[in-house]
């Protein structure tokens, strides 16, 4: 697969490869060089989290960096912000704990759409980091929220389909703004 990871760019909706199943990588060079795009990518759409599809690669990999500073964390609780930005390659989240907490989410692949989604509050992420060395981490609030958002990518899921039913009627101008933009540009 012949990459230059500077070309990368965020893909948005109805690109084909956000709807599918990523495939487990392995970490090397390339990987490597694509994560740390990926996480230019996030920095300059000031993002919190970005998974590879939203760059058009079907790869189990995303990135994120919910720093303490960011408003909707707690402070600087290391279960609810990372110190850094930080890479997960093929990760599997599992222990959902507490109340399905409604906040509202957006999507760097779908600019201006938002809608509100419940996740669990906890959750723990198993994961190679870019090194290929195991990580393991229990995060809550906004962190298991991204985490929860950027694994939803690696699966072919979107907030579109997560988002409550309100928030999918108030957005569906805007959905088919994007679909007739791609269409457009894709001679659909």
């Amino acid at each position: 697969m012949n990459i230059d990871p500077t070309k990368l760019r965020v893909v948005h909706y109805p690109n084909p490869v956000l709807r599918q199943k990523a495939v487990a990588i392995e970490a090397n060079d390339l990987v490597r060089a694509v994560a740390t795009r990926m996480i230019e990518l996030m920095r300059l759409e000031e993002g919190i989290g970005l998974a590879a599809p939203q760059v058009g690669l079907p790869w189990r990999l995303f990135v994120t960096h919910v720093p303490s500073s960011e408003k909707r964390s707690v402070g600087a609780d290391p279960l609810q912000a990372d110190a850094d930005a930080m890479v997960y390659i093929n990760p599997v989240l599992s222990d959902p704990a507490g109340n399905l907490d409604p906040l509202e989410e957006g999507c760097l692949s779908l600019p201006d759409i938002r809608g509100v989604v419940n996740r669990p509050h906890e959750i723990t992420i198993q994961a190679l980091n870019e090194r290929g060395e195991p990580v393991q981490r229990r995060g809550a609030g906004l962190l298991a929220r991204c985490w929860q958002h950027e694994l939803d990518h690696l699966d072919g899921v979107l907030i579109l389909d997560r988002m409550t039913q309100i928030y999918r009627i108030k957005n569906r101008s805007a959905v088919r703004d994007l679909e007739a933009e791609w269409d457009a540009a894709h001679g659909g």
